[in-house]
């Protein structure tokens, strides 16, 4: 699947380049504000997945008014989704404990997932810094896991940081590897 990316022709190769380096450099920026200000960060993240419940909530009952208004199952989700971005909105701090336990889940399949690209890519340029944000990743959940629930409000908004700040670090040598290919 990554050898796309070494038989690119030279246009699409530029142009994945440089909106790489732009969105690592983008992502490297939000990762030190994260890590400077993580109580921020946290809440941050917190009202982003708690918005994103409740449009979901509303889109999905919207669909099923439209589809099947009798169908309880449907109005279940609904129901379901938009209690809980209200008590992740009204409530944050278990909001940001059960987020928490979501990005060590999060942390160990990303640790996965970049292992994985990176022996996917070992021979091209740059594949061990996918395999370093990896490692990076399996740390970072074991860490969280060491100290959840109670230090949650730190590490969400830290451990968030560093991931899109190491994110950005591989998107940037990435585009720089492409450009020189």
């Amino acid at each position: 699947m990554w050898s796309l990316w070494l038989e690119m022709d030279e246009e699409t190769k530029q142009k994945v380049a440089k909106n790489a380096k732009i969105t690592g450099i983008i992502l490297m920026i939000i990762g030190v504000v994260g890590m400077l200000f993580p109580g921020i960060m946290s809440l941050a993240t917190l009202f982003f997945v708690a918005w994103m419940l409740l449009l979901g909530g509303l889109m999905s009952g919207y669909f099923t008014w439209m589809s099947d208004k009798s169908d309880w199952m449907g109005w279940l989700k609904a129901f379901v989704l938009i209690m809980t971005a209200l008590f992740m909105i009204f409530k944050p701090m278990p909001g940001v404990a059960a987020i928490g336990l979501l990005l060590t889940i999060y942390f160990l399949l990303d640790s996965f997932g970049n292992m994985m690209i990176a022996f996917a890519m070992k021979p091209a340029k740059g594949w061990w810094m996918w395999l370093l944000n990896g490692i990076l990743s399996l740390l970072l959940a074991v860490i969280f896991l060491i100290g959840w629930p109670f230090s949650s409000m730190y590490l969400v908004g830290l451990f968030v940081g560093i991931s899109l700040f190491f994110d950005g670090i591989v998107l940037v040598v990435l585009g720089n590897s492409l450009k020189k290919s």
